[in-house]
């Protein structure tokens, strides 16, 4: 064996051994490098077939070639592929396991092939020691299968070397050191497995394993410098899509030039075939109408409502400028942002403030600020206000002989009863537990005083129906009006409604009782 084929064996070596430390490395920060199976799958696979060559080389008869070839595919129609899946690991492309196991499928037929190429000679025709070589290299004829396996290794390299490529404009130039790493360690392999492939290699010799020599010191000084592995670019595609808002991408004449997963989930009309028309005609072939939100100025933020088969919902739109590094404008983003369920949970906090949550009329508290507004209206126009305040008669009798959830449904019964006499613009609300206020704006005391005697009536005339019977509801009125020179607050009239009411109540319940300015406590 002459000092050249030494040296080429110990350079091919060399590869074997940086690949097994690459390996190693990739073991101990497993947890911090994304990817890290596929690396040592990826390195482990090199450095057998790195050791497998070599051994090959050193072989003097051809049974030796033989094993130590099978050995070599161990490793090396794997390791294309599973570089792939590393460039796409890198590239924020997530591989599935389904799509790993359907790109291992060539290879893992590839070893099969050679390790029973004795008995079909698909992979290699022919297989004989050279003679008059200062060393006993080998003579193949191939098959088959050989060329199937040549191009779906040159595609796979190929293909890593594309995606690379394509991904350079869209790299900071922090980390286009690590992307030159990486295209090195696909690219110079490529190149070298053509020269192989053309049969134009020096000596006959296989230049992939020699050059692997090159690229692992490549990644080997990368990860000691860069912390390639470790600390890994995201894509901004990757971002643009993962975005769990939706992001519409307009050019300065506001026509549509992109939109991501989420724009598409969230408006299911936007298609690709609207890509170059106007926002303004994307809307109108989905909708029927122009754009509801204006794109001006910067920072603009609307809600447009989008409804679908699902029902609708609410979109916050921001607007944005997107500008190139000399300040002139290269397009505005518009971001949609679901707010639906932040709208719902507003109208039901809005709603929970301003209404009864068992009789969904009027709370206390909001009542009082809508009858404050009506009175002083009342006030300015000079026209009279009266209120009406009643309860249920032996409510806690009800609440103990038939127990608290019939009690509810006494008061759902008579909100019920009153609203279908009351109208819906009529101000009414919960006063207390089973008290309840009426304002009448335009109302004299004794128009006031009737719609309570119709109330009380109605009442009177309507029991709860339940499982164990009739359940007897009448209630206990008071009204009073406001005094005529209107120095009366909405709590002095309330008080003077008190008064009415409980003047009901001592009279033996179940009648209206009124108190006006002249006379502030009569019979009626």
């Amino acid at each position: 064996m002459d000092s050249l084929l030494t040296m080429y064996i110990t350079l091919v070596c060399v590869s074997g051994v940086f690949n097994v430390f690459l390996s190693i490395y990739a073991f101990s920060k497993r947890r911090e490098i994304p990817g890290a199976g596929t690396f040592m799958a990826y390195t482990s696979a090199l450095a057998i077939y790195c050791f497998g060559y070599a051994f090959c080389l050193a072989s003097d008869t051809i049974r030796e070639v033989k094993l130590w070839t099978t050995v070599e595919y161990v490793g090396m129609p794997f390791s294309a592929a599973l570089g792939l899946m590393i460039v796409l690991n890198y590239l924020g492309r997530k591989v599935s396991g389904r799509t790993a196991a359907v790109m291992l499928v060539i290879p893992a037929i590839t070893l099969l092939m050679v390790a029973t190429n004795d008995y079909h000679h698909l992979f290699y025709k022919s297989m004989e020691l050279r003679e008059g070589l200062p060393a006993p290299l080998v003579k193949i004829e191939i098959g088959e299968w050989y060329i199937v396996h040549g191009i779906y290794t040159f595609s796979c390299l190929l293909a890593a070397v594309v995606l690379l490529i394509g991904r350079w404009r869209q790299t900071s130039r922090t980390y286009r050191l690590q992307l030159t790493v990486m295209l090195c360690g696909q690219f110079i392999p490529m190149v070298a497995a053509f020269l192989y492939l053309l049969g134009i290699a020096p000596g006959g010799l296989d230049p992939v394993p020699i050059v692997m020599c090159v690229t692992s010191s490549l990644f080997i000084w990368a990860i000691v410098s860069t912390k390639m592995l470790t600390v890994v670019p995201i894509a901004k595609e990757t971002i643009f899509e993962s975005m769990g808002e939706g992001v519409i991408v307009l050019d300065p004449a506001e026509r549509l030039i992109d939109f991501n997963r989420a724009a598409a989930a969230m408006i299911p009309s936007l298609h690709l075939s609207l890509i170059g028309k106007t926002l303004d005609e994307v809307w109108t072939m989905m909708t029927g109408s122009p754009f509801p939100a204006a794109r001006q100025p910067q920072g603009m933020k609307e809600e447009i409502v989008w409804t679908a088969d699902n029902g609708c919902r609410c979109y916050e739109v921001r607007s944005s400028v997107v500008r190139h590094r000399n300040g002139e404008q290269a397009g505005s983003l518009l971001m949609l942002i679901d707010v639906t369920e932040l709208k719902r949970l507003q109208r039901d906090l809005e709603h929970m403030a301003y209404y009864d949550g068992l009789t969904q009329i009027y709370n206390r508290t909001h009542f009082i600020h809508l009858a404050r507004e009506l009175l002083k209206e009342s006030r300015t126009g000079g026209h009279p206000f009266s209120v009406v305040l009643f309860d249920i008669d032996y409510f806690k009798q009800i609440n103990d002989s038939f127990g608290h959830e019939t009690g509810d449904r006494v008061i759902v019964h008579v909100v019920s009863v009153c609203k279908r006499i009351l109208g819906e613009n009529t101000l009414f609300g919960r006063y207390g537990g089973e008290e309840f206020v009426i304002a009448l704006p335009f109302a004299s005391l004794d128009e006031a005083a009737g719609l309570a005697e119709r109330l009380r009536a109605a009442l009177e005339a309507e029991p709860l129906i339940t499982a164990d019977g009739e359940v007897a509801v009448t209630s206990s009125f008071g009204a009073a009006q406001a005094a005529e020179p209107g120095r009366d607050t909405l709590e002095s009239l309330l008080h003077a409604a008190d008064e009415a009411l409980y003047l009901s109540k001592r009279g033996g319940r179940n009648r209206v009782s009124v108190c006006n300015p002249a006379v502030r406590r009569r019979d009626r």
